[in-house]
Formats: C-alpha cells, sequence, structure tokens
C-alpha cells in the first residue's frame, strides 16, 4: 500500500461566528414580527372602516332605490299625475370591460353617440354613472342582453299625466329625477316625493351584478294628493276656452271655475298649452299658467265693486240718479267718456250699460283712504292664499299717492292690475252675502271662515245689478243660460304697450249662478282677440255660458228659472263697455 492511500483527509473545521452575530440576527427577526403585529394590529384595530369599504368595493356596492311618487288626482280620485316604473342603464366605469363592437352595440341600443358613450365612461374613477335613464322595458332589456361587465339595469319611476295639456299648466311637470320643477308638482314636492331607500348588491369578479343582498334602507312612498279640481270640468273649461282663442285669433286666454261657497278651484286653463309628458320643453311663456301668473288691468269688471263701495258707504241707493254729463267727464284735465252717452243713469244702470262717467262719480264720492280699503278688502293688491308657484300679487298703489285722476280710472279697471284668478275670488263677495272666502287648489273637507267685506244688502243689491247686465240692455246677453238666472260683468280693456294704451284689447267676463243662490264663478279672459269682435260681452261671455251651462247641468243643480228664459236683444244691436 502506498503511502498517499494510507493518509485519510480530516474534515474542515466548522466556522464560528461571532456570538453578537446571532444575537442581532435574532432581534432583527424578533423586531420585524413586533412590526407586524403592531401593523396587523392598527389596520384591524384602528383602520378596518378604510379597508373593509376597499374589499366591499371590489364585490358589492349600495345603490339607491327610488322612492314612488305619491298620486295627484282629482276630487273623486280621477289620476291626473301617476309616476309608472322604468329603468335606467348605469356602469362602473372601472369594472366596464367590453369590445368596441360590443360599445357601439351599447351606443346604438341607447340612442348615443359613441363619443357620448365614451365620454361617459372615461372617467374610472367614477363608481357610478348613469348611461341612460328611464328607458322603455324592451330597450333595457336589448342593453342588457349585451352581458357587458360593469353595465347594470337600475329601476326608477318617471311621471305621467294622463290629461296631458289639459291640465299642464296647473300640474306643472318633474324633472328626470321625479322632482316637482312646475306647477303643483313643486308646491307639492314634500308631500309627493317621499324618500329614497338604498340596496346592497353582489358583483362577480366580471363587474356582473349576481345577487341583491339586503334593503339597506327601505324607500318611503311619497303621499297622494287630491286637488279640489273635477275633471270634467277642466276639460269642460279648456276645451271652451281654446275654442274661443283660436276662433277670435287671439293671442292665448284663460278660465277659472270657483266654488262659490267655499273657493274651491274646480277648474283652471289656459290656451296655447303644452303636453308635459313630452321631455322636450316648449318657450318659458308657454308654459305659464296666465291665469295665476300674469297680470291685467280688469276693465268694467272693477265697477261692481265701485259700486258697492258707494252702497256701502250709504252715499248711493240702486235707484240714486247719477248725472253722467252726457257721456263725457272732464276729472284734473282728463277727459272721460262712454260710448253711450245719457245725461244721467241710476246705479244699478250704470253696472248694466257699464258707464265710465258713472262709475268715476260714484268713486270720487268716497274718501280715497275708503275706496282703497273697500278694494283692499275684496282682495285686490294680494295673493289670493293659493299659495301656487309664482303667483302674482296685482297692483293696488297706495291711496296718499293718488290724484283724482287715478282714483277716476281705478273705478273702471285702469290704473289697477289683478290676475284672473284674483278676480274671480274677489267675485265671491257677492256671491255669499258680502263674504270673501279664501282659495284652495287642493280638497277642502272642512268649511272654512271667510272674511266679511260688505253687508248682505250691499252684496245681494250689488248681484241684482249684475243680473241686469246679461238681459237684453246690458253689455253681455250671450252669458245667459236656458233654465237660469245669471249675473255677472263685462270687461274691455286697452292694453299698455311702452306706458301708453294701444289698440290692442283684453276682453273679460266674470259671473255666478244660479243668482238665486250663487253655486258657481266663472271668470273668462281672453287676450287680444282679432277682429270686428273684441267686447267682453262678443268673446268672453259666450265662453262663461257654455262653461257655466255645462257645468250647472252636469252638477245637477236645481233651475232656478223657466227654461226659454233667454231673452236677446235685436238682431244687430250691439252693446259694448266702455274702453
Amino acid at each position: 500500500m502506498s503511502y498517499a492511500g494510507t493518509l485519510r483527509r480530516r474534515p474542515p473545521e466548522p466556522m464560528k461566528l461571532p456570538p453578537w452575530r446571532a444575537r442581532l440576527l435574532f432581534l432583527l427577526l424578533l423586531a420585524g414580527m413586533g412590526g407586524l403585529v403592531v401593523r396587523s394590529a392598527y389596520l384591524q384595530g384602528f383602520h378596518d372602516t378604510f379597508l373593509q369599504s376597499k374589499g366591499n368595493a371590489r364585490y358589492s356596492r349600495d345603490i339607491e332605490i327610488s322612492a314612488h311618487r305619491g298620486m295627484i288626482t282629482d276630487r273623486f280620485g280621477e289620476p291626473l299625475a301617476v309616476s309608472t316604473p322604468v329603468e335606467s342603464i348605469w356602469a362602473n366605469p372601472e369594472d366596464v370591460e367590453a369590445t368596441a363592437q360590443q360599445l357601439d352595440k351599447l351606443a346604438k341600443v341607447l340612442h348615443l353617440g359613441k363619443d357620448e358613450l365614451a365620454s361617459k365612461l372615461a372617467n374610472r374613477d367614477k363608481g357610478f354613472v348613469y348611461l341612460k335613464r328611464q328607458l322603455p322595458p324592451d330597450e333595457a332589456e336589448k342593453a342588457v342582453r349585451l352581458k357587458i361587465p360593469g353595465v347594470a339595469l337600475h329601476r326608477e319611476y318617471r311621471r305621467f299625466y294622463p290629461g296631458a295639456e289639459v291640465t299642464a299648466h296647473l300640474l306643472g311637470f318633474t324633472g328626470v329625477d321625479d322632482n316637482g320643477q312646475e306647477g303643483l308638482e313643486l308646491l307639492l314636492q314634500d308631500q309627493l316625493a317621499g324618500m329614497a331607500g338604498s340596496e346592497r348588491i353582489i358583483k362577480d369578479a366580471r363587474g356582473h351584478v349576481v345577487e341583491d343582498v339586503a334593503n339597506v334602507r327601505p324607500p318611503k312612498p311619497g303621499t297622494d294628493v287630491a286637488l279640489s279640481l273635477d275633471s270634467k270640468l277642466q276639460y269642460l273649461a279648456f276645451r271652451e276656452i281654446r275654442l274661443a282663442v283660436e276662433s277670435h285669433h287671439a293671442k292665448a286666454g284663460s278660465i277659472v271655475v270657483l266654488d262659490a261657497k267655499n273657493g274651491e278651484v274646480l277648474a283652471l286653463a289656459n290656451w296655447p298649452s303644452y303636453n308635459p309628458n313630452n321631455r322636450e320643453r316648449p318657450a318659458m311663456q308657454t308654459m305659464r299658467n296666465h291665469a295665476v301668473t300674469d297680470l291685467f288691468e280688469p276693465g268694467s269688471t272693477m265697477k261692481p265693486f265701485t259700486a258697492a263701495a258707494a252702497l256701502e258707504a250709504g252715499k248711493v241707493r240702486p235707484d240714486t240718479l247719477i248725472n253722467t254729463e252726457n257721456g263725457a267727464y272732464v276729472v284734473g284735465g282728463h277727459k272721460i267718456r262712454d260710448t253711450h252717452s245719457a245725461s244721467s243713469m241710476t246705479v244699478s244702470e250704470i253696472i248694466q250699460k257699464s258707464s265710465n262717467v258713472g262709475a268715476t262719480k260714484l268713486a270720487l264720492s268716497l274718501p280715497p283712504e275708503v275706496f282703497w280699503h273697500n278694494l283692499s278688502e275684496a282682495g285686490f293688491g294680494a295673493l289670493t292664499g293659493s299659495n301656487f308657484p309664482g303667483e302674482a300679487y296685482g297692483r293696488l298703489r297706495d291711496f296718499k299717492r293718488w290724484v283724482p285722476i287715478d282714483q277716476a280710472t281705478m273705478s273702471y279697471g285702469n290704473g289697477i292690475s289683478v290676475n284672473l284668478l284674483q278676480l274671480a275670488r274677489a267675485y265671491t263677495v257677492f256671491a255669499n252675502d258680502g263674504e270673501l272666502q279664501p282659495v284652495t287648489l287642493t280638497r277642502r273637507d272642512v268649511p272654512m271662515v271667510g272674511k266679511k267685506v260688505f253687508s248682505e244688502r250691499t252684496a245681494r243689491e250689488v248681484r241684482a245689478m249684475l243680473e241686469l247686465v246679461v238681459q237684453p240692455g246690458g253689455t253681455a246677453p250671450q252669458a245667459q243660460i236656458n233654465g237660469y238666472r245669471v249675473a255677472g260683468k263685462t270687461g274691455t280693456a286697452h292694453k299698455l304697450d311702452g306706458g301708453h294704451y294701444v289698440n290692442k284689447y283684453i276682453a273679460s267676463f266674470v259671473g255666478m249662478a244660479p243668482a238665486s243662490n250663487p253655486r258657481l264663478i266663472v271668470a273668462v279672459m281672453v287676450d287680444e282677440p282679432a277682429g270686428a269682435q273684441y267686447y267682453g260681452g262678443q268673446v268672453a261671455a259666450p265662453v262663461f255660458s257654455n262653461v257655466m251651462g255645462s257645468a250647472l247641468r252636469m252638477m245637477n243643480i236645481p233651475n232656478d228659472a223657466p227654461l226659454g228664459n233667454v231673452l236677446m236683444p235685436p238682431a244687430g244691436e250691439v252693446i259694448g263697455e266702455e274702453v
């Protein structure tokens, strides 16, 4: 055996580390573990809400549940405004995964431009964006069938108005969020709206909604509201004012029907109108409720209040003769004229034939403060109490700033402005034996107490004068109704343009029936009738007759006159009120 074979290799001696290195490594590991423990405790104990929200966002989301808006009905429960379920398409841009072809199809289904859809999905930071709202069910279903991750349905409600343009100005409309924007929808928003709820949904990894987990907060539906409106009367009033405007080639027209006993608005309509079911809104002028928001000079419809003020003050009686100066009278350098001149008239004849000179004499017999007080107490220059959005106050100037010509012109309806609802309400003083009734647009189940303005005697004396207006010799024979006594007053006023009166007119008529015990008041106003006929007795009185006559029969109100009581003046005779 060789010497090399006999040698054995010795194993290398192990490397010995310094003791301090082992201790350092142990301390580092211990510190790292401690840091992890502290971080874990911090995240789970003090920052858990943030982490949970981030985790939940990856698989769940809370979305709003729209509340069902309350229904608006007429006084008998007929629906005037209802909310029906519709589907809206929404998306979480971060979750949307779609090919260009899918997005093209989605844009086509939703009737969106490609650029518009891309813009909605561009912001990846948004967790919720509407792609298209309030779709018909078939279109919504087409969008869902594309199965694009991150795109889902959301149930909402859309408002529908069965009466369309017939009730448009009164009801107004809601916006895309089903919140009131105009009219009673806006006024009654708090009652109708309800309270939205929310629900939690679970999404899969591709963003599809796979399950509704729970209602976080159930929606609270809105309250139904019953209006004072009578749907049948509303349609009747709308039809007649539309026919009047169109047949006289007028600019516009309005009509109001009041319950004379309690001030409930049974009908209120304007023409031109619009369809609130159409989301494309017309011009603001078309959407205005002219019967409430627009002012006009009432003309001769103010004369009964002038006569009532003089009667109440004890200055005259109905048969008192007034010197009407053969139809021309000068006040403060201004000449006041009558179309039909007479040397004298009784107070009743002044109202019957609508004498400006006679009304001026009655007004000037009173101290300005007394005359102003009577007009103010009858509701002029004040809101009606309807609370309709945008209602106009009207204009009744302070008597301290009057000069004699102001008092004179106000006696026959110039220099004072009203809205049609305000004028109709004022006539409740003659229908209710001197008591002014508060106006309401909602059904009134409890009788309201009115305000005493004139004595019972004064109110009845004026009402008797108003009956003469519709008889032959008065200004409105066309306001008569077969089988009923009618009381009312015409008005024909020049319009102001740039501070000057021009040859454009407002034709009006306000009346009540049955005159023996008035149940209804109808006020009609036609703006700028064109052609030869522009007097209130020619343009507005027939509208009153048609609406009032049909309404009395619909309500089965007993006749207070024999059938065949309508008496017309000789053919060709026209008696127009002074303008």
